[in-house]
């Protein structure tokens, strides 16, 4: 028995789980303040403001008008309670707390998604823009009335015709040096700004990216601040735009396109702290390099894949929770006694859910640590060139396989709450369709893969900068088939076993952190050495054959930036597991963790299989450890594993996670129980066969 305290699941679970394997406990309370981070206190102030305050929550079944101007209301809650001026500088009244703004924001999705990303595009995207890539002078012009609200902003990046390909936009911004102004156009349609929160209806300015031309010479992509209605909320002289309606999920935003004839904004309005235009059109940046420049600017705005990252582990933790929670107390099918089986003690129940439940632990304890660099970098703390550098890896590594994880854990666990789940008064088809558009936000999934895949590479070819041919295919060889496993001592694990006959043996070189680490490092290096040697000759080649080579390659890329995106997580989850002292807590998060990386392995068991890391005895007994060891083990402490992430009734909002299902179930048992009791039960068809009176 593992509760610590006692919840309105207590007496079904103890039923289920009388038979546990090992008696330990998790003390709950700990690991919950434990999960919630270094900025628990930030999460905590959001959380008790959403539970506190229904006027910050979803209501289903609104129009997309009473939607939107719910949601804007909302916002000037937040501006009200003094939530969202965290990260802005002290000079204009903010907290410069960078990694307790994040915190805090992630923790909006549990009011409404809409709300949470809303807030984003006029905080996180419109506010950061300006402070990130302005200058003081920006700050006090502009930030104080996009801080409170007064003047709601849009962040027009994103082109009909260019998505992720931010550098290659097609609006510009010339300077005309006669009038000291810039102006804005987008010549076609495919240049118009697309799908930009606040866009459609509210904003009344913008910070529009645009190739930056003066004397004629385009200096790349810069930022500029731009008015776009007046207080009437007509669009200005120039500016025109589009709704784009009724979306798949997020409709408490109105998003929308905006497109410029030849709009004039004075000088001043380009944020210029990366590059500058004098008044006779002459440009200076302290960063000589165009791509240098563009791609520092764009690392400013980070933050935006951070706070997704966090919101989809948030959002895979609300949607575990209703499953487990239901899964504990739903039961289905009679088994060997006259009750109904708990849907969690069906081992497809577990597998469906346990894993998952293991995956989003892998995941916050990585968000932690990626919030934490975020931090560091942006309070200065831990600012180099190379830290952004790697945040910025971090962040095209995790965002990619957070969100799409989240999509999966919703889908799973409303498929796992059978009808019950495809209510909307239970949230998970709710959160499904807000969340889905989160795969695009902020950079395209795969297109981000792409970049931790070059970053690798990167890496790679600095280790053998001077190598030639030879050495570098010697070292290629040296990371595939026998060379490897004799090389990094996984002989051991891929041997054919003599012990077949026992699964704890089979996979014990395996199960130890150290051969998981190993596995899971290998095939990552694999990975990167096979494609270097690959990608090699392309700087031989003119660009269309070096961009051919890229794109042949292109899948195999990706599949290296998933598995360093898999490792961190796991390093993660492993030092988080090495500061717990609580010996039942250590030992349980042990076992989910072992989850977590053996269900990697056992993911990728081809891979492993193919280049020789694992034999099939070896890969078939990881499999028969998770089923048999694994999830009865992990099995007892489900539900104290969902309750550290101290999500309350007001804050999940699903009737099925309320404790109804298990009112239901006590009830329907006590009837029966009583009919038996009472020898009033009917006699079933099958037992009076054969004994019924004849006529």
């Amino acid at each position: 028995m593992t509760q610590t305290a006692p919840r309105p699941t207590a007496t079904a679970q103890a039923v289920a789980t009388s038979t546990a394997p090992e008696a330990v406990s998790i003390d709950v309370a700990w690991l919950g303040d434990y999960l919630l981070g270094a900025w628990a206190d930030e999460r905590h102030h959001s959380r008790a403001l959403i539970a506190s305050r229904p006027d910050l929550h979803r209501v289903d079944g609104l129009g997309l008008d009473e939607h939107r101007a719910r949601v804007l209301h909302q916002l000037g809650i937040l501006v009200d309670e003094g939530v969202v001026h965290r990260a802005f500088p002290k000079s204009v009244g903010g907290g410069e707390n960078h990694g307790g703004n994040i915190a805090s924001f992630e923790e909006l999705l549990l009011a409404d998604p809409s709300l949470q990303i809303k807030s984003g595009v006029q905080w996180g995207l419109f506010g950061a823009a300006v402070m990130h890539l302005g200058t003081r002078t920006h700050h006090e012009r502009f930030l104080p009335d996009i801080m409170s609200l007064r003047v709601p902003g849009a962040f027009a990046m994103t082109e009909t015709g260019h998505g992720s390909d931010v550098a290659s936009v097609g609006t510009t911004a010339t300077y005309d040096p006669e009038t000291a102004e810039f102006v804005i156009h987008t010549p076609f349609r495919a240049a118009w700004k697309d799908y930009l929160g606040n866009a459609a209806l509210h904003g009344t300015a913008a910070v529009v990216f645009a190739q930056l031309i003066t004397r004629g010479v385009n200096h790349g992509v810069h930022a500029f601040y731009v008015p776009i209605r007046d207080g009437s909320a007509a669009f200005l002289p120039g500016v025109g735009g589009e709704d784009d309606g009724l979306k798949g999920g997020l409709n408490g935003i109105d998003n929308g396109r905006l497109h410029f004839d030849h709009v004039r904004i004075p000088r001043e309005n380009l944020l210029n702290r990366y590059g500058d235009v004098a008044e006779d059109g002459s440009y200076s940046s302290p960063i000589a390099s165009p791509g240098r420049r563009f791609f520092t600017m764009l690392g400013t705005l980070v933050q935006g894949r951070v706070s997704l990252d966090g919101s989809a582990v948030l959002a895979s933790k609300v949607a575990l929770h209703i499953a487990i929670t239901y899964a504990t107390q739903r039961r289905q099918f009679s088994g060997a006694t006259d009750d109904e089986v708990v849907l969690l003690d069906y081992q497809r129940h577990q597998r469906r859910l346990l894993p998952r439940l293991a995956q989003t632990y892998a995941m916050s304890f990585a968000h932690e640590t990626f919030l934490t660099a975020f931090d560091g970098v942006f309070s200065g703390r831990t600012d180099t060139d190379d830290d952004r550098q790697d945040l910025e890896t971090i962040a095209a590594a995790l965002k990619p396989l957070s969100t799409w994880a989240a999509l999966d854990i919703l889908q799973e666990a409303r498929e796992a709450c059978g009808g019950a789940g495809f209510l909307q008064a239970n949230r998970l088809t709710q959160l499904r369709a807000d969340l889905d558009v989160y795969v695009t936000f902020e950079g395209d999934n795969n297109v981000l893969l792409q970049l931790v895949a070059k970053r690798l590479l990167s890496d790679y070819a600095k280790r053998f900068k001077r190598a030639d041919a030879a050495t570098i295919a010697r070292f290629v060889a040296d990371q595939v088939g026998e060379n490897a496993v004799n090389r990094s001592g996984l002989r051991q694990v891929g041997q054919r076993v003599a012990d077949f006959g026992s699964t704890a043996r089979s996979v014990g070189f395996v199960r130890d952190a150290a051969a998981q680490r190993q596995l899971l490092t290998d095939r990552v290096e694999t990975m990167v050495a096979a494609l270097g040697s690959r990608l090699r000759a392309a700087g031989k080649m003119d660009a269309t054959a070096a961009n051919d080579l890229f794109n042949s390659n292109q899948n195999e890329l990706l599949e290296a930036a998933r598995a360093h995106g898999e490792l961190l997580q796991w390093e993660a989850f492993t030092a988080a597991i090495e500061v717990i002292e609580h010996p039942g807590t250590k030992k349980v998060l042990t076992w989910l963790r072992d989850l977590f990386g053996l269900g990697l392995i056992e993911q990728h068991a081809a891979w492993y299989l193919i280049n020789g890391r694992l034999s099939a005895h070896r890969a078939q007994a990881i499999t028969d450890y998770i089923d048999d060891r694994l999830l009865p083990r992990l099995r007892p402490h489900a539900l104290d594993l969902v309750a550290a992430f101290q999500l309350s009734p007001e804050l999940v909002r699903a009737e099925i996670a309320s404790g109804a299902e298990q009112q239901r179930q006590d009830e329907a048992r006590a009837f029966y129980a009583k009919q038996r009791a009472e020898g009033t039960a009917p006699i079933p068809e099958k037992t009076s066969a054969g004994k019924a009176p004849r006529r």
